[in-house]
């Protein structure tokens, strides 16, 4: 009995030898908006595929497409589209173009901590472009006191958080600022990095979270799932049909339903801002970057597959971490458009 088992324990060696010597590594780097669904995603396709591991860094949209264009990673991500000047820049460096392949959908909320107010704060775009531009200073400014009756909000400093670093998130959220504020717009612009006109840097998601949660009186913007995890406080944003609307997966679904009908072949689009009473406003798609030409056949047939499994099983595990699926029309496009990837 003892010698079967230690020759059945031999072979289960043997086996794992084989498969790690097997074994491919895929590595992959960006956006930290979308990152719990993907560490989700590269786990669980790991354990159906154990051949197949996904190795992904959570640096930021900026580190992303940065990585991807000087091909130090085999994908990027991020949460914003990159721009006809990156395009160009990736073609001249790799000799190929690079595709956007959308994921999920999720949202930015602005996250505040002020001690005695535990209320669901009310905000509107003019409020919300004054807080970030440094115009509006106090909390019981009547920009924001008008629109929360009966909640007594303390005359003390408003203390802004924002990204540091390069920052998907923070593109989607000066996205929206840049179309409901003609002076942000002016003064400030979209960008994944911005010169800020006020405030601290946090790091990541995280690092913005965690700034907002330990430090009295401030605000920050970050990911839906990140707000929740670390059970914060998040407002509500005026929407365009003028609906105060909190973020969930049914006001992100709303706000994603037109450009789903009109998503443009290489998927760049803004959802900010977007029409409808149910839309929530700072909503928007995160992005796979993938390289049109991939030399190496077992990682191109492996993004493939990945790919394939993302957009179909792979959406069932979105919901549950405070992400919405993709629209239907969108995840038929893309299944077609896997075949690009040569």
């Amino acid at each position: 009995m003892k010698r079967f088992t230690g020759f059945a324990l031999a072979l289960l060696a043997l086996g794992a030898i084989a498969l790690a010597q097997n074994s491919l590594l895929i590595n992959g780097a960006g956006a930290t908006f979308p990152y719990p669904a993907y560490s989700k995603w590269f786990d669980v396709y790991h354990k159906e595929k154990p051949a197949i591991q996904i190795n992904y860094q959570s640096v930021g949209s900026g580190a992303g497409i940065r990585q991807v264009t000087e091909g130090t990673v085999d994908f990027g991500a991020s949460d914003g589209p990159m721009n006809d000047e990156q395009l160009k820049a990736f073609t001249e460096k790799r000799g190929t173009e690079i595709l956007h392949f959308p994921t999920v959908l999720g949202a930015d909320v602005p996250t505040y901590n002020i001690p005695g107010v535990s209320a669901e704060l009310n905000f509107t775009p003019d409020a919300l472009a004054g807080i970030f531009l440094g115009s509006i200073t106090k909390w019981n400014d009547p920009a924001i006191a008008s629109v929360n009756k009966g909640v007594n909000l303390p005359a003390a400093d408003i203390l802004v958080v924002h990204r540091s670093d390069g920052s998907g998130t923070t593109y989607i959220w000066t996205d929206y600022l840049s179309k409901v504020s003609e002076t942000w717009n002016s003064k400030v612009g979209k960008g994944t990095s911005v010169n800020w006109p006020v405030g601290l840097g946090g790091k990541g998601n995280e690092g913005v979270a965690g700034l907002v949660k330990q430090t009295p009186y401030a605000i920050g913007y970050v990911e839906l799932i990140y707000a929740v995890q670390n059970k914060m406080s998040y407002g509500k944003i005026k929407n365009s049909a003028g609906v105060f609307i909190k973020a969930d997966l049914a006001g992100v679904s709303a706000a994603a339903a037109g450009a789903a009908k009109t998503m443009p072949e290489d998927f760049r689009v803004s959802i900010t801002n977007a029409p409808g009473k149910t839309a929530y406003p700072v909503s928007s798609f995160t992005w796979l970057l993938i390289p049109a030409r991939i030399q190496d056949a077992a990682k191109r047939d492996a993004i493939k597959g990945f790919l394939h499994w993302m957009l179909t099983d792979g959406q069932n595990y979105a919901e549950g971490l405070a992400y919405a699926k993709l629209p239907k029309e969108v995840v038929v496009k893309e299944l077609k458009a896997i075949s690009k990837i040569q």
